[in-house]
């Protein structure tokens, strides 16, 4: 367990270090997102570190939204959100989990999944509370933490699965603990938590009078069979869950940025509070599409998926022959590869390599320490750790591929 507290520092000096913004001198710089763009930019890289696809999602959902925009939808939206979004929300969670969702009081749409993240952060906690996440960690959950005033707890997913230890998450969360936030599937590390993990993480959080915040966006993309449980069906969760999830991951639309948040009445009422004072509403002509969008048939869930899977395969085949060694994920659109046998010379750490990817490979990645909090025992574990994003077009993927097997052919 790791524990990470606020200092004497401004606020906004306090969310970057816990974003990883800060350099060793203390001043603020660029995230290693930015730094790697640049550099894939610079060089002609193929970008695989931003985790974005290069390609539009099912036409439906966007002639939808043309349509919405040719016919006025262009003023401020409901806070809450458009009702007929809110409604496909609640059909959405009953089809494809049992569960039952009131759209005019346990539904909010948020301007994506991140400033869903963030008011339910800033509404839920503050100074003297404690958030556990699990390590490594989406890096706006570090930022957001910390400009709540509260101290961020950390708990280590062990490789090679990327599991937590239970008897660690156990002594982790305490009476002080006031939100549990779970990823799953999981970024960086493409695990997906399975029930009796999940169900674990539900008995702690009753314990102790914790709050499960769920950040789900990647529900749909699972594979090989795995399937993906909300914390919200298990027993004892519904009444204490807020579940968060997002149609910019599922149907591949990353810059429509709408989002949405479940759970009791008394919860949302709290993150609305806040949400209203962020953005207030989301894009009034997107929110139909995205209805639309969680209407469609199950073979287009599955196509979505299924094309992933490909893709996934096609990479983690490239960077095996190219010498990395490889986690498959199980969702998600990344693969967590082991650069040690490229490791040597100056180049002694995974994020020394993504330096000097883009210009010796022409690939673009993300060190894993990215996801941790500088300097932990958990980061200088996954030094050696990258992350790559399959979210790509084939021809891109290919032409990754065949440099990465170019590169590993020369002895790096």
């Amino acid at each position: 367990m790791t524990t990470h507290t606020g200092t004497t520092a401004a606020p906004w000096q306090r969310a970057a270090h816990g974003a990883n913004l800060l350099d060793a001198s203390g001043t603020l710089a660029g995230t290693i997102f930015e730094e790697m763009t640049v550099l894939a930019g610079t060089h002609g890289a193929v970008n695989l570190g931003q985790g974005f696809p290069d390609e539009d999602g099912p036409v439906q959902i966007l002639e939808a939204a043309r349509a919405a925009i040719s016919s006025g939808a262009n003023q401020y939206a409901p806070g809450r959100g458009i009702p007929v979004l809110r409604e496909a929300i609640a059909a959405h969670q009953a089809r494809f989990y049992g569960l039952s969702v009131d759209p005019a009081e346990e539904v909010l749409v948020t301007t994506g999944a991140t400033e869903a993240i963030a008011a339910a952060l800033l509404a839920l906690t503050g100074p003297g509370d404690e958030v556990l996440t699990f390590e490594p960690f989406y890096d706006s959950y570090g930022a957001m933490i910390e400009l709540t005033g509260a101290r961020h707890v950390t708990v280590p997913l062990h490789e090679p699965d990327f599991l937590p230890d239970e008897d660690e998450l156990a002594g982790a969360v305490t009476d002080r603990t006031k939100v549990i936030l779970v990823n799953n599937p999981h970024n960086p590390t493409g695990t997906v938590f399975g029930p009796e993990l999940l169900q674990r993480i539900v008995e702690e959080a009753a314990r102790h009078g914790a709050i499960i915040v769920t950040d789900e966006v990647y529900e749909h993309l699972t594979f090989d069979g795995v399937t993906h449980v909300p914390v919200a069906t298990l027993p004892g969760a519904a009444e204490r869950t807020l579940t968060i999830s997002s149609a910019g991951k599922t149907f591949s639309v990353t810059g429509w940025k709408v989002g949405w948040l479940t759970g009791p009445a008394d919860l949302v009422a709290a993150v609305r509070t806040v949400k209203q004072f962020l953005t207030y509403s989301s894009a009034s002509p997107l929110q139909g599409a995205v209805a639309l969008g969680l209407g469609l048939d199950d073979d287009v869930y599955a196509g979505l998926a299924s094309s992933l899977q490909r893709k996934r395969d096609l990479l983690v085949s490239g960077l095996r022959g190219a010498g990395f060694e490889v986690t498959v994920p199980a969702g998600t659109y990344f693969v967590v590869a082991d650069a040690t046998p490229l490791l040597g010379g100056d180049v002694t750490d995974g994020a020394e390599l993504c330096r000097r990817l883009p210009a010796t490979a022409g690939v673009a990645a993300i060190p894993l320490t990215a996801f941790y909090h500088p300097g932990s025992a958990a980061a200088a574990s996954a030094s050696r750790l990258i992350r790559f994003a399959f979210c790509k077009r084939d021809d891109v993927l290919a032409e990754a591929v065949r440099r990465l097997t170019a590169f590993g052919s020369a002895g790096a």
